[in-house]
């Protein structure tokens, strides 16, 4: 057993020192040749934990997103055969594939598309139907971001979720970028930036199915799959409906403590009131003030665990029950986790601004502040974030009077 155990170990030390030697495309051949010798006893499981090994030991999230494209190069022929647990149709897993299936037929008809694209043309009105359906994958990224990554942060696995979702926001950019091309009528560009879109596109759907899927499945218990399931409909699917096979037979298979518990009306104490500082509420016309707000609210306790979000009926930001207890520092990309740190951190320290920023984003001029809370003694409590387009109020002019 001993032997097996520092066998193991080898192997980690190994792929960790091939994926730290993945400096540049010229360095590819010769990790590939001893990533080779691995294969007989590596599994997307390793590869996701020398990722993680390389964050905890210092290595920033941005330096491994930029290995990670090379590496997935070096190892795509090995991992080509990697098999894992079939899931039936409902589990998360199941539309995550079938979402892929839909986005590599879209990536199909959006090459054709492109290829037919000639300098100085103007009705660019079939690319940019095309285009728009591909770029629907943002629904399917932003439902990990939010369901599926929570889970394994969950379990430790934290370091291959923030190196994916700086991924998923390298996609994102050239996204915007295509769009802008489109826009702007720039048949040349559209051509090169389309091609560097799919390419990634592309990685990641091998980067999914061959390491993060395999890896999920052996990390995580059916009964948290079953809460990840329940709160996807929040974000939405691209293009795919999940089936209701699985899901219904895991609602037969586990007690309700295995999953979130949602209160029935039986449990919200009847006419019961919650006691404020000035006035009293029931349970139902708190949570009817709450979401019926004009801005989206979000609570992070003094932990710096989420523990509340507002179900308005326009929300600006994504959010699903995946984010409940989650580390307020893993719910945003990581080029902007420094930005959150030394905001949390002031707050920690008793700085009582709230901290304020805006932004234009999807035709939406968005104005975004976190307050600090804080005890009538000074402890700190947490922070209330609170997010509103306020497009309309910039537009504003004269009076609007009651009377």
């Amino acid at each position: 057993m001993s032997e097996l155990i520092r066998n193991a170990e080898e192997r980690k030390k190994e792929l960790r020192y091939i994926i730290t030697h993945l400096d540049s495309e010229k360095d590819i051949p010769k990790m590939k040749k001893r990533f080779s010798k691995l294969m007989a006893a590596l599994s997307p499981e390793e590869i996701a934990e020398a990722e993680q090994a390389l964050i905890g030991e210092g290595v920033p999230v941005e330096e491994v997103q930029k290995l990670c494209e090379i590496h997935v190069e070096a190892f795509k022929d090995g991992l080509q055969t990697t098999s894992h647990k079939k899931v039936p149709a409902g589990h998360p897993i199941d539309t995550y594939k079938k979402e892929n299936r839909e986005l590599k037929r879209h990536m199909k008809s959006y090459r054709q598309v492109i290829k037919k694209v000639t300098p100085g043309r103007t009705d660019l009105s079939d690319i940019r139907e095309s285009f728009d359906r591909l770029a629907e994958i943002d629904i399917h990224y932003t439902r990990k971001e939010n369901q599926l990554f929570p889970y394994l942060e969950g379990v430790g696995f934290t370091g291959p979720s923030k190196v994916m979702w700086g991924k998923h926001d390298e996609i994102r950019d050239s996204i915007k970028l295509c769009r802008k091309s489109l826009n702007a009528g720039n048949t040349a560009e559209i051509k090169l930036l389309s091609k560097d879109l799919l390419k990634k596109m592309k990685k990641m759907i091998f980067m999914e199915e061959k390491i993060l899927f395999p890896t999920a499945l052996r990390k995580l218990p059916e009964s948290a799959w079953f809460k990840i399931r329940k709160g996807e409909s929040d974000i939405g699917y691209a293009w795919v409906q999940p089936g209701a096979v699985w899901a219904l037979d895991v609602q037969n298979a586990v007690t309700p403590a295995d999953f979130t518990a949602v209160s029935t009306d039986s449990e919200k104490t009847g006419d019961s009131l919650i006691e404020l500082s000035v006035g009293a509420l029931s349970p139902d016309q708190v949570n009817l003030l709450l979401n019926n707000l004009p801005v989206d609210v979000s609570f992070v306790d003094e932990n710096d665990e989420v523990r509340f979000y507002n179900e308005g009926k326009e929300r600006i930001f994504p959010r699903s029950p995946g984010i409940i207890g989650r580390k307020v520092q893993n719910c945003h990309p990581p080029k902007s986790v420094h930005i959150v740190q030394k905001i949390v951190d002031d707050f920690h320290n008793g700085k009582k601004e709230p901290a304020e920023f805006w932004l234009s984003m999807g035709g939406k001029f968005v104005h975004i502040r976190y307050f600090p809370l804080f005890t009538s003694e000074g402890l700190y409590k947490g922070v209330l974030e609170v997010s509103q387009d306020v497009s309309g109020i910039r537009a504003l002019e004269g009076e609007k009077r009651l009377i």
